[in-house]
């Protein structure tokens, strides 16, 4: 997800009446009367045809014991415990319903968090997929109740969203008062006869904040910005101001008030405006005066709008309660105002007003009536009007996405990325769907597609374009894919229309034709809208969309990769091939990682090229993993934002102000470890095993399940036990990392395999109930080096990224090639730590697993120093000579390994030292010496 630069780079259970509630008349279809009470299991999504792999449902699969599970189970009861109340309150606000006292999540999922609360949404999509991946997963009812409870209460937001909004009655200062709601955007419009032609004027009410927002109007008449008078409930400075200009807000006459409104308090506040004394009370006594005015009613004239609660400036919705709103056409005593202290004005000395009199007693409907015999009766408005379609569904007004389609550049502050937030809504109903067959969800799924496709639809293809090409306010997510999944659901034909409005030309004809444009492009914005173009292609069979995605992989992979598996800098990517001079504390946003996973599987459901997978590994052991803390915690998900790796940084489990986009995939990334860990050919001729996690697999279609047990990656290795009888090719990847000494063996007995690291071996058997094959994995502990930098290195042991614990702030130097082994293994030159699988020392300090979620200050990259040439911890004493392009003597000698004795080794390291001294880098005594050392050393097999 994108927040502009501005602000961080400078510029930058009721279940049972829910389920009752009909459906929208225009959207139901006779499936969608069925309610969640009805719907007892999910249902599959059809894979595409074009997939020459088919996924397992994450009911098919089920976690072993192991590091994967730990994980999940802290997300898990965090999704257990969290009141789903409190992400609906955003949701219930927008549509003026009962929030039910609930408090909203805060930071992004908030009017008070970031950009003024414009994402508010997304975590609630967010929230849903997880609770559906967890149902999917345990089948635990809670949540299950928790999905349709979500799933009801979006229903009734919708259906309020298409009706004249209601007052909201609540207890008032006498009797009953109206509330605007805050996140509601409603007001009351009075009518424009409401002065009568008045030339003096008194307004009274009693109001009783809920924010404390500056610039919210008690009251607003006016035209527009040139023309008005207005009380607001705060100025710049927390105190109440009367204002009345004919030239706008340079020419204002007004009053500022010497006493504040309390936020939840009553209070009550009058004006009186005649001739040129204009006097502003709180709670009956003066609070400021005026005596040189010069405009008052008569100069203003006939205007347009008379609004309690709105402003004719962009600034907020008055947020809380009015009651016994009174105008007289006179201005009233100081002891009348006085009298309105401790009584309604039908009984006081002042009487009703004579302009118009509310009492606000309403309980329910759009219709404020007057009192004073004149008919002044208000209505109770929203600020935007109401949805374009029936389908529409969000937490904030519409007009996010009206701006959208006229601005030029990005400005969050105004809209932030709306079709971002709404793909996290769809995606996450389709989630609760396909998890619980609740037909709701789906309907509310449909009728969001139906209200994009009326709005995008008649849009010019050059505004489509313009649109999403806008840094963070164009953003729109994985919503192509969410579109094409819906379509292989329904088969509407105006689903892949609009999956297909949201192409972006240039970016899908740059990367089919492998034209590197990423350089400066802000990363999540852009890798899911990739996904989108794969699962496009599956439905439409247009291969350029296919062609584009692979293009973008083979940029970022690994020319814009992290060690762990991350990209982007800032949000951003910066040139091809540049890491070592991006490395920063805003490196590796984690929805990049989770992103590019999705990518990777689904490229590989086309392609069966290792690399997918081999990437998929890396990024999931490590960032992904690691970007989850290891500790409980029962209102955060605990997830990191960024991963820095500057050295020493410390990861922040807890970023931003909250509830931001990477905490939201980091609930879905901890739910569903499992869905890549096998996958099956479409025909059914063969089982992937793709990565090494105990789990369970329930073949279905086989009548096969398939348990793997491992402690991997604390063990080198896994079996696989097959436990019915079945005809299928076992397809076994043998990762690039493994070292010599791979082995399969199966029911004990070694199969000859030639398998190459970075392929899959194929395993050819019909299947006994009982087989067992055993899978050796060896560990190297390998480098790997800056594209840039070949001095910038870091450690890998197997597919586990190593990171040293270290406070310090600078890069940490350390040599490797002491103690290598033949094989060229490093391994030798750290020490394990006992007891602890994983961890090492290393000239004093501890090097552990990227993974493990702590708070310890890490360095992922270090400076690779080998000073002297050195074997077997044998150090010869001479200089280590480097060539031109980086590479050292040491380098190339060990860049040939595995060696297959010692005897080997010198010999190579013979014609290794005689090159370096033609080429006049090393003397020929310094060569003596190298050989010596390396004669007289003991080396590691």
């Amino acid at each position: 997800m994108s927040t502009p630069a501005l602000d961080r780079r400078g510029f930058l259970r009721a279940a049972g009446l829910v389920g009752a509630l009909p459906l929208l008349p225009a959207l139901a279809g006779p499936a969608a009367a069925s309610t969640a009470a009805a719907a007892t299991s999910g249902t599959g999504l059809p894979a595409p045809a074009a997939w020459r792999l088919r996924p397992f449902a994450l009911a098919d699969v089920s976690l072993g014991p192991g590091v994967f599970a730990d994980k999940r189970a802290l997300m898990l009861d965090y999704a257990r415990g969290y009141d789903v109340n409190r992400l609906l309150q955003v949701f219930r606000a927008n549509a003026g319903l009962p929030t039910l006292g609930a408090v909203a999540p805060g930071g992004w999922e908030g009017l008070d968090g970031e950009a003024n609360g414009n994402l508010r949404g997304h975590y609630t999509g967010h929230f849903l997929s997880m609770l559906s991946q967890a149902y999917a997963s345990t089948g635990e009812q809670v949540f299950a109740d928790n999905i349709s409870t979500m799933i009801g209460a979006l229903v009734q937001c919708r259906q309020a969203l298409n009706r004249p909004p209601s007052v909201r009655s609540v207890p008032g200062r006498f009797g009953t008062a109206v509330e605007s709601q805050r996140g509601s955007y409603e007001f009351a419009q009075l009518p424009t006869t409401v002065l009568g032609g008045a030339a003096e004027l008194t307004f009274a009410a009693w109001v009783k904040p809920s924010h404390g927002a500056a610039w919210a109007r008690i009251f607003d008449f006016g035209n527009d910005t040139t023309r008005y008078m207005y009380l607001a409930a705060r100025n710049q400075n927390g105190l109440p101001r009367f204002a009345i200009t004919t030239g706008g807000a340079g020419r204002e006459q007004g009053i500022n008030a010497n006493v504040a409104l309390p936020v939840g308090e009553w209070s009550h506040v009058a004006l009186t405006l005649a001739d040129t004394v204009a006097t502003l009370y709180v709670n009956g006594v003066v609070a400021g005066r005026n005596t040189a005015m010069t405009l008052g009613p008569a100069q203003l004239g006939q205007l347009r709008n008379y609004w309690l609660g709105q402003s004719l400036y962009p600034d907020p919705v008055y947020a809380g309660a009015f009651d016994d709103v009174n105008l007289w056409s006179r201005a009233l005593t100081d002891a009348e105002v006085a009298g309105l202290r401790t009584q309604p004005a039908s009984a006081a000395p002042a009487g009703r007003g004579d302009l118009a009199s509310y009492d606000l007693d309403e309980t329910d409907g759009h219709v404020l009536h007057d009192s004073s015999g004149r008919a002044q009766h208000a209505t109770w408005l929203r600020t935007w009007g109401g949805p374009s379609h029936l389908g529409f569904l969000a937490a904030y007004p519409e007009t996010q996405f009206i701006t959208l389609e006229t601005m030029t550049a990005s400005n969050y502050f105004v809209v932030w990325a709306p079709y971002y937030t709404a793909h996290k809504i769809l995606r996450g109903l389709l989630d609760a769907y396909l998890a619980t067959g609740d037909l709701r969800a789906l309907d509310l799924a449909e009728g969001m597609c139906d209200w994009m496709y009326s709005r995008l639809s008649k849009l010019p293809a050059a505004t489509l374009q313009r649109m999403w090409a806008i840094f963070s306010s164009g953003e729109y997510g994985g919503i192509v894919e969410a579109i094409c999944d819906l379509h292989a659901l329904t088969g509407k034909a105006e689903h892949v229309a609009l999956a297909k409005l949201f192409d972006l030309d240039r970016l899908i004809d740059s990367c089919a034709g492998a034209q590197d444009i990423l350089d400066g492009l802000h990363a999540n914005q852009h890798i899911p809208i990739l996904t989108g173009l794969v699962r496009l292609h599956d439905e439409t069979g247009e291969d350029r969309y296919l062609a584009a995605a692979k293009g973008f992989w083979n940029m970022v992979v690994p020319a814009r990769m992290y060690s762990i598996g991350g990209t982007s800098t800032g949000e951003f990517w910066r040139a091809s091939g540049r890491i070592a001079d991006t490395i920063s504390d805003t490196n590796a946003e984690t929805c990049c990682a989770h992103n590019m996973l999705k990518l990777s599987r689904m490229l590989f459901f086309h392609e069966q090229n290792p690399k997918y997978m081999e990437y998929y590994e890396r990024a999931l052991f490590n960032q992904v993993l690691g970007s989850k803390q290891d500790k409980a915690d029962a209102d955060k998900p605990l997830t990191t934002y960024f991963i820095g790796l500057t050295p020493g940084h410390v990861r922040d489990y807890t970023p931003k102000q909250g509830t931001t986009c990477c905490e939201g995939t980091g609930m879905e990334s901890a739910t569903k470890y499992q869905d890549s860990v096998f996958f099956g050919a479409a025909d059914g001729s063969a089982l992937y095993v793709n990565l090494f996690v105990a789990s369970t697999l329930r073949w279905a279609a086989k009548g096969v399940t398939v348990e793997q047990s491992t402690t991997f990656p604390a063990e080198q290795g896994t079996r696989l036990t097959i436990g019915d009888d079945a005809t299928f090719d076992l397809m076994v990847r043998v990762p690039s990392w493994v070292g010599p000494g791979f082995a399969v063996a199966v029911n004990g007995k070694a199969l000859k395999v030639d398998a190459a690291p970075g392929t899959y071996l194929r395993i050819a058997r019909s299947w006994r109930s009982g087989d067992v094959v055993t899978v050796s994995l060896p560990f190297t502990l390998r480098t790997g080096a800056a594209l840039d930098d070949r001095s910038l290195q870091s450690l890998c042991y197997g597919p586990i990224n190593l990171a040293t614990r270290d406070a310090s702030r600078s890069y940490l130097s350390f040599g490797l090639y002491r103690n290598a082994a033949l094989s060229g293994d490093l391994l030798p030159s750290l020490t394990p730590v006992e007891g602890k699988p994983l961890h090492f020392t290393l000239d004093g300090r501890e090097i552990a697993p990227f993974h493990e979620g702590t708070e310890d200050p890490s360095h992922v990259y270090f400076r690779r120093s080998e000073p002297t040439v050195v074997f077997g911890g044998r150090d010869s004493g001479v200089a280590n000579p480097v060539r031109a392009n980086g590479v050292s003597l040491l380098d190339e000698l060990w860049s040939s390994a595995p060696y297959g004795s010692k005897t080997e080794l010198i010999k190579k390291l013979e014609t290794v030292t005689s090159s370096w001294v033609t080429d006049g880098l090393l003397s020929a005594d310094d060569r003596s010496t190298i050989l010596a050392t390396a004669r007289g050393a003991q080396f590691v097999p």
